[in-house]
């Protein structure tokens, strides 16, 4: 079997992360070819690959097939579209884009080379919690959609966290901040299970907890195109935090919580028990199960084996680059409605926003030293 090589752009903690599972072997049919860090020292651990501290030297370079870039986000575009025209498979770390305009530029790009693979780092889309429930709905298990509610406010980080880096929680470095970091993971896992919303109202707070310029704190109102309605609640700052997801519909309720899930099932569809109903407190009977769903484990470098095993032809994405579009726009949307106080309407105008972004770069007053801390646990950090 070919061997795709594989070249890691950035070894922050996420970035050092991925280089050590390729190198460690864990994903077939894939070598850790080189790595590329603007930091002296950063690449020792990897010495049995080639070092670069310019990532287009190392586009240049022949001596690999693919990039995973894990850079800060503003980076994540420039680099993506450099790499598609080096003839190169692309797998970048969420989110693709710090805005939905920069996210169009990059999907152009990948549509101008469709003989490369670009495949975006949603490592959600592999768990088990998540994909039976997206399973479960899409074979009609609870009927028509009613409410999704999904209250995240396990993505506590401290004030060592936000000054690990110069970029972190800025408007220039990052485009945000719980929302298109930490939360991006589930509204991408939300808009995989439940689809698009049609209409959003957001309510952040700005450096509410944190002595950080962005938002460490969000509440978002969804409507749906078939008038279901949905609430996320997501926050850096609780503690113990929260992680309940419940998704209702007319034929019943899941119920995700502590690593269990809970499946209700309605023996009638509840809207038309309703309309034969001959008493005005009946109700269908029901059904529960609970299903034990713990995390999956190696789900980074499970997902990095399937943008490999797509190269190689012998399977298809779970995470096309494309569709990490959906979740840079519903971030940009909650935030946007926050900013300018009123609901919006999906698609995004994604020319407004950015210029709604470029103005808070431009009025940023933010001058952050930056300290060193001890790495987080990657594995469990981003195991939600």
């Amino acid at each position: 079997m070919t061997e795709t090589r594989i070249g890691v752009i950035g070894l922050g903690n996420i970035g050092k992360h991925h280089a050590g599972y390729l190198a460690a072997g864990k994903v077939k049919n894939a070598r850790l070819a080189a790595v590329c860090t603007s930091i002296p020292g950063k690449a020792a651990p990897f010495s049995s690959s080639r070092a670069f501290n310019d990532p287009l030297e190392m586009m240049r370079s022949g001596c690999i097939d693919a990039v995973l870039i894990a850079t800060p986000h503003h980076q994540h575009v420039t680099l993506g579209i450099s790499a598609f025209q080096h003839g190169l498979h692309v797998l970048v770390e969420k989110p693709i884009a710090a805005h939905k305009a920069d996210a169009e530029r990059l999907i152009a790009a990948s549509g101008s080379r469709p003989d490369l693979v670009f495949s975006a780092m949603f490592q959600f889309r592999i768990e088990p919690r998540y994909e039976t429930m997206r399973r479960i709905i899409n074979e009609d298990g609870i009927g028509r959609l009613l409410r999704v509610t999904w209250i995240m406010t396990d993505w506590y980080r401290t004030e060592a966290y936000y000054l690990s880096g110069g970029w972190r929680a800025t408007w220039r470095g990052e485009g945000g901040g719980v929302l298109i970091n930490q939360c991006l993971h589930n509204l991408d896992a939300l808009q995989w299970m439940t689809g698009m919303p049609s209409r959003i109202r957001g309510f952040c707070r700005l450096g509410r907890h944190h002595a950080i310029e962005v938002e460490d704190e969000a509440t978002a109102c969804f409507e749906y195109p078939s008038g279901a309605v949905g609430t996320l609640i997501t926050s850096t700052a609780e503690l113990p935090g929260s992680n309940r997801l419940e998704i209702a519909g007319t034929k019943g309720r899941l119920l995700l919580e502590n690593d269990l899930l809970e499946i209700t099932r309605n023996e009638e569809d509840s809207a038309e028990f309703s309309k034969r109903a001959d008493s005005g407190f009946g109700r269908p009977k029901s059904s529960r199960e609970e299903m034990p769903v713990p995390a999956a484990k190696d789900s980074h470098a499970k997902l990095t084996q399937n943008f490999v095993n797509a190269i190689q032809g012998r399977e298809p994405l779970i995470a096309p680059g494309a569709e990490g579009i959906h979740s840079v726009e519903l971030a940009n949307a909650i935030l946007y409605s926050s900013l300018k106080e009123r609901t919006v309407e999906l698609p995004l105008d994604s020319a407004a926003y950015e210029v709604e972004l470029q103005r808070l770069i431009a009025t940023s007053t933010a001058k952050k030293k930056t300290v060193k801390v001890s790495n987080e646990d990657i594995t469990s950090s981003f195991r939600r």
